[in-house]
């Protein structure tokens, strides 16, 4: 028996591919949707779930919840004096749905397929199978989320040829997927999305907005009041649940100890005010989906059928939004907060070879760009710190890529490869995931190769390998660990750094802004034009270097002309997306 799993950051379930097809399996209080949610109650027991989510509205200190945005990272959360990492607390999840499971089934289970949003990076992917090795299971499978959506709709039995998009908005993730369906195969064409963003955001966004109405600030309320804070936000997701159904919703203000009594104020909020506060987030969504797009090729106009996933997809203003962009209402003929486990709970069957599931084809792309520190040369001496992409984001998988590099110093022996995950054109932007030591280069000038080798499969695995060109000897190395990206402290400070530069042409406003945008478009634009623009931002460097205005003059010209031409700008609902 192996199951599929949904651990999702506000609510988990877990399904079985049963004799009548994929099921979904109830907790024991009856409920399919277990909240992700863990506290240590006033007799020192864990508790996990409904009964968690009730103590954080009335103990907040208690509890913790949202720890799926953590995985991977060296947060620690603290709960009644207990110390808890992000995978432990998953982990407890797990074990809670584990054991419904073997209730319910009356059968030790001991495998497990686990989704996780399409755009988690390899440190996050392996501390999901980390908690659910905590949680007693044997990890069969990481699947994507929105590619566990597209198999609940069966989007792979179809044998005309459509383009789908898989719009995925869950409590605390944002994915999209665009997918290529033609004879039984379903082919990701690209992925994007944020792992910062869900229905938990527009939850605070209400509650923020009501706060600062009162003359309050959420952050300072929630330090000074977390019971009040806690109790509003549980009003403020209640409310905003009924204006998916309803022109307006009433919310009862708590007061400083978090409790509701007959004296409390209530403030009503209709459909309207909510969509227009939580525009700012709605957009937020369209980067992502105007991403995913452009990597594909994809315009608007060409998509067959965009199909909703997560809960927070039942809000008017996601539906309008997209029904803008496509000019089609989006799909919701599955219930959205349990699409994934349904899909989920068919691929555990594939994975055990079940009779009654017939075989499907699906191709994945790489989520993020994958690469390698270099340095680049400046009037004569070299400047480290620049990312050198090997695989592209949104590469089919799996795929194998080699560069050759060089030695840049006379007589250097060793290259010590450090390997990198993401879409800047600077390493310190990106997740440093691995390294790898190059020994026994022959000594001699400037130039001597190395070939470097990144082949990257189906599971989320990178090899990389090395080569000394003139003596072939080899090294390599299976990337399993990593660090976690810049904390936000980290890039205020590399920001104030370079802030801090005196009387040099690179502090002028015009010139900082040049580069600060430049780097953010790189990470938005297809792969095939990053080259282009990475050699422009060099030569604009470069002449930022030499201090010569005509020259700076120049380069800047070319590097504004180009982003001009490129920068989508006009946001998700225009059709130049495509950036021919």
């Amino acid at each position: 028996m192996i199951v599929g799993i949904d651990l999702g950051t506000t609510n988990s379930l877990i399904g079985w591919m049963s004799p009548s097809g994929p099921e979904l399996i109830p907790n024991v209080l009856g409920e399919l949707l277990t909240p992700s949610a863990v506290g240590v109650d006033h007799g020192g027991e864990l508790v996990v779930g409904a009964g968690a989510k009730s103590l954080q509205v009335t103990h907040p200190e208690r509890c913790a919840a949202v720890f799926k945005r953590s995985m991977g990272t060296e947060t620690r959360l603290t709960l009644a004096g207990r110390v808890f990492s992000p995978e432990e607390l998953s982990s407890l999840v797990l074990r809670s749905l584990r054991q419904d499971a073997e209730r319910h089934l009356n059968q030790t289970i001991e495998e497990a397929v686990i989704t996780v949003p399409a755009y988690f990076n390899d440190i996050q992917r392996k501390a999901t199978v980390r908690a659910g090795e905590l949680a007693g299971f044997r990890v069969r499978r990481i699947i994507n989320e929105p590619t566990a959506a597209a198999i609940a709709y069966g989007l792979h039995e179809t044998t005309a040829e459509r383009i789908a998009v898989v719009y995925d908005l869950g409590g605390g993730t944002f994915d999209v997927s665009v997918m290529d369906q033609f004879e039984g195969v379903l082919e990701v064409k690209a992925s994007a999305g944020e792992v910062f963003l869900g229905g938990e955001d527009f939850t605070r966004a209400l509650a923020g907005k009501i706060l600062s109405s009162k003359g309050h600030s959420f952050e300072q309320m929630e330090a000074r009041y977390p019971r009040l804070v806690a109790r509003l936000l549980y009003e403020c997701e209640n409310a905003k649940r009924r204006l998916s159904t309803q022109e307006t919703a009433s919310i009862r203000l708590p007061d400083a100890e978090g409790v509701i009594h007959e004296k409390c104020e209530n403030v009503t909020v209709s459909v309207s005010e909510f969509a227009e506060l939580t525009a700012p987030l709605i957009h937020r969504s369209r980067l992502p989906l105007q991403r995913a797009l452009s990597d594909a090729g994809i315009r608007p106009s060409q998509v067959h059928e965009v199909i909703l996933v997560g809960g927070a997809t039942r809000m008017p203003q996601v539906r309008s939004m997209l029904e803008v962009v496509f000019g089609k209402p989006p799909r919701m003929s599955l219930n959205p907060d349990h699409v994934v486990a349904i899909g989920a709970a068919v691929q555990a069957a594939l994975v055990s070879r079940d009779g009654s599931v017939s075989e499907i084809v699906v191709t994945d792309v790489a989520p993020f760009t994958l690469g390698v520190e270099v340095s680049h040369e400046f009037q004569g001496h070299y400047r480290s710190g620049y990312f050198l992409p090997l695989i592209s984001r949104n590469t089919p998988v799996p795929v194998s890529r080699s560069e050759i590099l060089s030695t840049i110093r006379a007589n250097q022996t060793v290259i010590q490869l450090k390997i990198y995950q993401g879409e800047s054109r600077r390493v310190e932007d990106n997740v440093r995931i691995g390294e790898l030591s190059v020994n026994g280069i022959p000594s001699g000038p400037p130039g001597q190769s190395i070939s470097v080798r990144f082949t990257y499969d189906q599971n989320g695995i990178l090899e990389v390998d090395a080569m000394v060109q003139e003596t072939g000897a080899k090294f390599s190395t299976v990337i399993l660990q990593g660090t976690a990206s810049l904390t936000s402290e980290q890039i205020r400070t590399a920001l104030e750094k370079m802030q801090s530069l005196k009387f040099h042409p690179r502090d002028k406003e015009e010139n900082r802004y040049i580069l600060l945008t430049a780097d953010r478009l790189y990470r938005e634009l297809p792969p095939r034009f990053r080259d282009i623009l990475g050699s422009l931002v060099l030569e604009f460097e470069d002449s930022l270097e030499s201090q010569d205005p005509a020259r700076i003059e120049e380069s800047r010209s070319q590097l504004q002309q180009f982003m001009k031409n490129v920068d989508p700008g006009s946001g998700p609902d225009s059709e130049s997306w495509n950036w021919s």
